[in-house]
């Protein structure tokens, strides 16, 4: 079944990144800090075998999400990812499966393509449909936007209320760092 290949190349591509996602204290390493040296290249191919034979098919949830991680795999840096490319692959996702949170991922690989006022826009729309209000992620990215724009003081406060929404120590002190 192809949606099960789908499933198969996600799994791959996730676990073929946990050898760089933390620190030897267990910290978090955000993806664009990351060793990609470290990911397992071996999980990595058979993401690949996986989605190639996926994507026989109208793709699923599963393997639109295994060809977004397939961008991250194939791109040798965050500046060499093909975030159009992500873009793309988002908005078809928000079509298949729509949630808030996908549409909060598109709007971040938007920002990297066309620029963090688009991504901005995006996440104000977001944001004004209440629907993901009570989570730390709408404030930590619009900081995040904000900060890439020169809005420090806007940055400040998004990054503030983040940490305060935040319900995992962990994400709760790279919020206040970057605060």
């Amino acid at each position: 079944e192809p949606e099960i290949q789908g499933l198969v190349a996600l799994m791959a591509f996730t676990a073929s990144r946990f050898p760089a996602r933390t620190d030897s204290d267990g910290q978090p390493i955000l993806l664009a800090d990351q060793n990609r040296a470290r990911w397992d290249r071996s999980l990595i191919r058979l993401g690949e075998r996986s989605l190639a034979q996926a994507t026989r098919s109208s793709p699923g949830s599963y393997t639109l999400q295994a060809a977004i991680a397939a961008q991250h795999a194939a791109a040798t840096s965050i500046a060499t990812t093909d975030w159009s490319r992500i873009a793309e692959l988002y908005a078809e996702l928000c079509r298949v499966a729509p949630s808030p949170i996908t549409e909060l991922n598109r709007a971040i690989a938007v920002a990297e393509a066309e620029g963090p006022e688009a991504g901005l826009r995006l996440v104000d729309e977001i944001a004004a449909t209440g629907t993901i209000t009570a989570f730390h992620l709408v404030p930590s990215v619009r900081g995040e936007l904000l900060a890439r724009l020169g809005r420090a003081d806007e940055a400040v406060a998004e990054f503030t209320r983040a940490a305060e929404l935040a319900t995992n120590e962990r994400e709760r002190a790279v919020l206040r760092e970057k605060a």
